[in-house]
């Protein structure tokens, strides 16, 4: 059954990082995300590749909510020109409410922040709490020891048959939105496949 989406939440740094194909992913996602008339959902912050795609989906005329802790507000300059922005208590209560508000996940390159996110939507994906698209944006092999290490915890049997950890990977911002369009018409198991995506 096809599922719409109507707005995409995207884990990424608060920093550039040191390749610049990172923040170019993210500006062409967010361009992306506009012209398909999704939203972006994400950490409400106007630094790094937070503020590229922010930014970008902006440009382009699309619908930005910004979720961002208040403690976090100066530290991460809190972008307030996105149209909706809301100011959480604290993490948990900003993660609850990105999950929300929601209909897909992706992760671009980030730090221990969006590895946290990310796996926390994998876990709960994995133990049958919800069947979102998560998209692993690999831009330039970033996400390799992630992906290694997952295998070796396929090999090593802690990940097993009925507890598979699906996820579609791609390696080109362009690829992301049609991933997702693809994952929620057929189903994230079924998008499984080896131009677009691994399955541990």
């Amino acid at each position: 059954m096809t599922v719409q989406i109507r707005k995409v939440c995207v884990y990424c740094g608060s920093g550039k990082g040191a390749n610049p194909k990172f923040a170019r992913a993210a500006t062409s996602l967010g361009k992306s995300l506009a012209e398909h008339g999704i939203g972006l959902v994400y950490g409400g912050g106007g630094l790094g590749l937070m503020g590229e795609v922010a930014r970008s989906v902006l440009r382009h005329g699309g619908h930005v909510t910004g979720i961002i802790p208040g403690f976090l507000s100066a530290k991460e300059q809190m972008l307030r020109e996105v149209d909706e922005l809301i100011v959480t208590a604290d993490m948990h209560e900003r993660k609850k409410l990105m999950f929300e508000h929601s209909d897909a996940f992706v992760a671009l390159p980030g730090g221990v922040g969006t590895l946290e996110e990310l796996i926390e939507q994998l876990t709960w994906s994995q133990l049958g709490q919800h069947e979102k698209p998560i998209i692993l944006a690999n831009i330039d092999g970033f996400w390799e020891p992630l992906l290694s290490l997952l295998a070796h915890m396929r090999e090593q049997a802690f990940i097993r048959p009925g507890l598979e950890v699906r996820f579609i990977v791609v390696t080109q911002s362009r690829q992301i939105v049609p991933a997702i369009l693809k994952a929620a018409r057929i189903g994230v198991a079924a998008a499984n496949d080896r131009r677009l995506s691994a399955k541990f």
